[in-house]
């Protein structure tokens, strides 16, 4: 990184309040926005229009030269803030030297090196091994494939609430929202899908109660004992469990140690491959390199993605060595691990293992202090949960959560809906107790104004109606 783009990395991301100087979007942005609206898929479900340009460390800047906190990080990707100095430095001298050659067919030492990496940090205490994807939907797709290769068995079972991708067989185990699996059918044979953790019911999809380290309202897997295995499908008819050990799409839901425990027994039990979607909950975001840590168990295969090169497309499955025993030629991908993704990747994990995962759990407790007072104080707010930097605000309804959103985004903070109605906060994990605090304040703001305007359109509809 240059000088000049050095000094304006360091004054965009010593921010720590927004600035807001055009109406939202800016002309610039509604040029931009216009312009998309011509040519590209309508498949894509744009929160609000937000336009960036520019960003550094925890700060973005729109088209307009508005500046924003961002409480979203790219959807939990941009795990070392915007630009990193590290890791843009690390890009550029890789890209220089080779922008592209296949690992699936030739030896890459960068490919090997980010593989090693993985391997040596995986949560699991055996000799692993990996393979490189261009993103956490690939790598569910490449478990699938593994497990039902390794075990002979079929079934796939995953959670209600949970998502996984919305490729075709990623889609089939996704359960968060209809939309992403309807019109799509027939999706790949042989998924199952049970209640995640008790925490929702499996026909309401309503949440029950509990943090980490409490006890859900259904602690049991009764209902995979008493209709899967007695009405769907033999346990040795299973070849894996694909379960995200933080609910990431559904609502950012913690389930209790006892919940993932009783699962990891039930797969012991019946030679069941236990997989840990770790696509949005690794690479530091709870506090721990991975969210498996903080229940002190170990999966057979985990999987990750989005935040382990900081905005470069890289993911990766690390299993057990000796599950991956697939032959020759049975999975590759001609862009999976590619050459600068992985100098992205090694400079993420050296910056997450170098402080940034210390401070994501330091930040992360002063966030939710701060968000569990305000809980206290405003009464929209059903829950707060979360680890790291991985937060959710439970809010009553779907109209509140995004008249909240929309709040904060029009006073220059940047947040996201996850499941129903669940605000989720998921900031880079180089923000700093100045900006979480300005995100605080802010977000207090919007829910205050988010709740007045929701209600206003419900006495509105109400009249209308009448």
């Amino acid at each position: 990184m240059g000088e000049a783009n050095g000094n304006a990395y360091e004054s965009l991301a010593r921010h720590t309040e927004p600035m807001i100087s055009t109406d939202l979007p800016g002309p610039k942005g509604r040029a931009v926005i216009d312009a998309d609206a011509q040519v590209t898929s309508p498949s894509l479900p744009r929160a609000y229009s937000f336009v960036p340009d520019r960003g550094a460390g925890a700060v973005i800047k729109d088209v307009d030269d508005n500046v924003f906190l961002d409480f979203n990080a790219g959807i939990a990707v941009c795990s070392t803030g915007h630009a990193h100095p590290a890791v843009v430095g690390a890009i550029e001298e890789q890209a220089a030297k080779l922008l592209h050659y296949s690992a699936s067919d030739f030896y890459l030492p960068v490919y090997a090196e980010m593989c090693a990496r993985l391997a040596d940090i995986a949560p699991m205490d055996c000799p692993s091994r990996v393979f490189l994807t261009n993103s956490g939907t690939e790598a569910v797709e490449a478990a699938i494939k593994l497990a039902r290769h390794n075990t002979g068995r079929q079934y796939i079972m995953s959670f209600f609430g949970s998502f996984h991708g919305r490729s075709y067989g990623s889609v089939s185990l996704t359960a968060s929202k209809a939309n992403y699996r309807a019109d799509f059918g027939p999706l790949l044979p042989g998924v199952l899908h049970a209640p995640y953790a008790g925490r929702f019911d499996s026909f309401t999809g309503l949440a029950g109660s509990g943090d980490f380290g409490g006890e859900p309202a259904e602690p049991d897997l009764d209902y995979i004992n008493d209709v899967i295995f007695k009405r769907l499908a033999k346990p040795h008819e299973v070849a894996a469990i694909v379960v995200e050990p933080i609910l990431g799409e559904g609502g950012y839901v913690v389930p209790p140690r006892s919940w993932l425990l009783q699962l990891r027994n039930m797969c012991d039990a019946h030679g069941i491959l236990f997989v840990a979607d770790e696509v949005q909950s690794g690479i530091g975001r709870t506090g721990s390199m991975w969210a498996m840590q903080h229940f002190d168990l170990q999966p057979d295969i985990v999987l990750t993605g989005k935040g382990i090169a900081s905005g470069m497309p890289l993911g990766g499955m690390v299993a057990r060595a000796g599950l991956m025993t697939w032959p020759l030629g049975t999975h590759g991908s001609t862009y999976g691990g590619n050459p600068v993704s992985c100098a992205a990747g090694l400079a993420t994990l050296d910056l997450v293992a170098g402080g940034l995962m210390d401070n994501a759990r330091t930040i992360g407790d002063f966030l939710m202090a701060g968000l569990k007072d305000l809980e206290q104080r405003q009464p929209a707010i059903q829950e707060v949960r979360g680890l790291g930097l991985m937060i959710g605000v439970e809010l009553p309804s779907p109209l509140v959560a995004d008249a909240i959103e929309i709040a904060a985004f029009k006073k220059g903070l940047l947040v996201l809906r996850a499941g129903d109605s669940t605000i989720r906060m998921a900031p880079p994990l180089i923000m700093n107790r100045e900006q979480a605090a300005a995100g605080l304040r802010l977000f207090e703001e919007a829910c205050a104004e988010g709740v007045a305007k929701s209600a206003g359109l419900v006495a509105e509809e109400s009249m209308i109606r009448a």
